[in-house]
């Protein structure tokens, strides 16, 4: 089983000059630490406009920053908003290329649609179109990643024309697909399009189960892959914090893991927020005696119980947990002895096990996804005499002036003395 640290950059009102900065600079300590640990993943959220629970607007940017501190650490873009209100799929296909390049092949494309009104308004995205949208956007930056030309695309929600999309990815056919799920309908959706399924649902290892076993029966019969390849993975998020006291791991652990969790209640289930005025952190800490707690069964606790945890976990057929360590104000020296404990205490046991799991994993669904790539309907490509050709501005400035005014070359508008021949010199 594969180990990941989350990211939201929370941070809690009330807000000092100069917090952002240390938020991100600690961020980045973080997971250059994880990196040595060993540890598997770092994934990284993009929301918009959620003020306290989420400061992670350009994740591209902060996971490029980390490729240039850590060696072998996947970087997780987890996730990218994919209606095309909030990115246009030809730069999300550029975004996770130049990634995928500027850290030596370590990306994993996680996608999403997100439910906050604050984003959907703010971007003009309908609640009612986005999973409609977020699957059109899939499909068709999975083919700009691949296709040399890309055909374009005349669709519902967006439409380009035939572009080679540049650069490609160092992985390939292209990084692993993954999709935000938060009840078991889009797990079962994520089986049957061949992504891995990022589960926001903490649920427990009982529950973890059964949405592990439907997933994989699913994905067995069922997946037609919505991208080029099959990502069969799914990953649980939990709480953590690890200290040899079990209280004192509450202690440094508890607040900042409820807060989260109210934190995501506020921005979409149950709060009203004024822009740059509502104090969430005040709001949380009136509700705090009302919030359960967090135990060992939510990756709080002493080594021992994050290792039974994470084996039940293990036992459910769980690829990855991913751990939710910078939340609400956990402490960055807390946050970094806990990884330390946790790496050195607990992870060793599952890496033993980990080559021999996959390995058979592997095997066994071969020929399942074999025949889910043989059910795809596939993008037919353009042949060399269908590939349009694109006439630069300039020279159809020119070729549309009067005969009488051409010398030869002639000046293009606005092109700073800019001068263009009459005829392609190539022809």
């Amino acid at each position: 089983m594969k180990f990941g640290i989350f990211y939201e950059h929370q941070l809690p009102r009330p807000w000092a000059e100069g917090s952002e900065q240390q938020l991100f600079d600690e961020a980045l300590e973080q997971v250059s630490l994880a990196d040595r640990l060993g540890l598997d993943y770092a994934w990284e959220v993009e929301h918009h406009f959620l003020e306290e629970y989420s400061h992670s607007s350009a994740p591209e940017v902060f996971l490029a920053a980390c490729s240039q501190r850590t060696e072998r650490i996947r970087l997780g873009h987890g996730i990218v908003l994919m209606p095309p209100g909030y990115n246009h799929p030809a730069r999300v296909a550029e975004r996770i290329a130049s990634l995928d390049l500027v850290s030596h092949g370590r990306v994993d494309f996680g996608t999403g649609e997100s439910s906050s009104l604050a984003e959907l308004g703010g971007f003009g995205v309908s609640a009612e179109d986005k999973r409609a949208m977020w699957r059109e956007s899939v499909e068709q930056v999975a083919n700009m990643l691949v296709m040399d030309p890309y055909p374009g695309y005349d669709g519902k929600y967006f439409s380009m024309p035939c572009r080679n999309v540049v650069p490609k990815p160092v992985q390939k056919p292209h990084p692993p697909l993954w999709v935000a799920c938060s009840n078991r309908d889009t797990i079962q959706l994520a089986a049957r399009l061949g992504m891995g399924a990022l589960t926001f649902a903490f649920v427990d290892p009982a529950e973890a189960r059964k949405w592990v076993s439907e997933y994989y029966e699913i994905l067995r019969t069922e997946c037609v892959p919505i991208g080029h390849a099959v990502n069969a993975n799914i990953a649980m998020v939990t709480g953590f914090s690890c200290h040899p006291d079990e209280e004192e791991a509450r202690r440094r652990g508890e607040d900042g893991f409820r807060f989260f969790g109210y934190g995501l209640g506020h921005h979409y289930i149950f709060g009203s927020h004024k822009p740059g005025r509502t104090d969430i952190w005040q709001r949380f800490e009136a509700a705090r005696d009302m919030l359960p707690r967090a135990d060992g069964n939510r990756g709080i606790g002493t080594p021992a119980q994050l290792g039974q945890h994470l084996a039940d976990f293990e036992e459910a057929g769980v690829d990855q947990v991913i751990f939710i360590q910078q939340g609400g104000r956990n402490r960055h020296d807390h946050i970094c002895q806990s990884l330390e404990l946790f790496a050195s205490d607990v992870m060793p046991a599952f890496q033993e096990r980990a080559a021999q799991r996959e390995k058979r994993k592997a095997d066994e669904l071969a020929p399942y996804i074999e025949d889910a790539l043989g059910r795809k309907q596939w993008l037919p490509p353009l042949a060399d005499d269908e590939i349009p050709e694109i006439v630069a501005l300039g020279r159809q400035i020119v070729q549309q002036m009067p005969e009488d005014e051409r010398d030869g070359t002639a000046a293009v508008p606005g092109g700073s003395g800019v001068t263009v021949p009459l005829s392609d010199p190539n022809e």
